[in-house]
């Protein structure tokens, strides 16, 4: 069993899972442990200045689940508006650490989020995957307002609390139930519903497929200068009806 689950025989892994859980059970106060609490025990012992959980289930927009802070929702937001930056590679591949959004290689990696990040308050974004076996669940992303790496120590523990924050998410999901839609459960509360809303009306109106809609959706605001959960809204008041890409159909009603 050593060499199938060598973590779960390293003393100090232990030891590390069990510090990391008594913080949790004191945050959460006796009380289930939740994201919330996951989210405000990665910003102390990660150093960061702010957290955010989100989950991202095929052909839906990620949906933001919890975030420490406005500056952590405005960061998620810009994430889901323009479809880039560590918090989306992460999803599909290991962590992305990015400690310094102004050089280069950021810049260049994800060209509209790493200066609208910056201007945001943000430094540097650390972006851990929230997954189990081959089950891809979401992404813990760490902001902080200054540049430089996370520690060894820091890192090796906000890896654990992500651990955890998969393990808590996959809990609600098991109680509340998944609708056969693989829509999020009602119980973690959608952030931006009329996304979720704007895109299944985009997806009926066009015939295009929920993710088509949502690049079309990705797209407009960009291409406005908005936020995309404003143009969501416009589209479920029926404020503004999307018109096949390449036509002149964008209009408002």
């Amino acid at each position: 069993m050593g060499k199938d689950n060598p973590g779960f025989d390293d003393p100090m892994a232990a030891a590390r899972r069990l510090r990391l859980w008594a913080i949790l059970v004191d945050a959460a106060g006796g009380g289930a442990v939740a994201v919330d609490h996951v989210c405000a025990a990665v910003v102390s012992v990660a150093g960061v200045d702010s957290a955010a959980a989100a989950v991202i289930l095929d052909a839906t927009p990620r949906e933001l689940v919890y975030a420490t802070d406005r500056t952590a929702s405005e960061l998620e937001d810009l994430t889901l508006t323009l479809g880039e930056g560590p918090c989306v590679d992460a999803t599909t591949g290991g962590p992305v650490l990015a400690a310094d959004l102004t050089v280069p290689e950021c810049r260049n990696r994800w060209p509209m989020f790493a200066p609208a990040a910056v201007l945001a308050g943000a430094g540097a974004v650390f972006a851990l995957p929230l997954r189990v076996g081959g089950i891809r669940l979401g992404v813990l992303d760490l902001y902080r307002a200054r540049a430089g790496d996370l520690g060894a120590e820091q890192l090796a523990d906000a890896l654990v609390l992500a651990d955890t924050a998969c393990a808590v998410l996959l809990d609600d999901a098991t109680r509340h139930g998944v609708d056969r839609d693989d829509q999020w459960p009602e119980g973690t509360g959608l952030h931006h519903p009329e996304v979720h809303q704007a895109t299944g009306m985009i997806t009926v109106q066009l015939g295009v497929t929920a993710s088509v809609a949502l690049i079309r959706l990705r797209a407009y605001a960009y291409s406005q200068d908005r936020r995309l959960r404003d143009v969501a809204a416009d589209v479920v008041a029926r404020r503004l009806l999307l018109g096949p890409a390449g036509t002149p159909g964008d209009r408002n009603g």
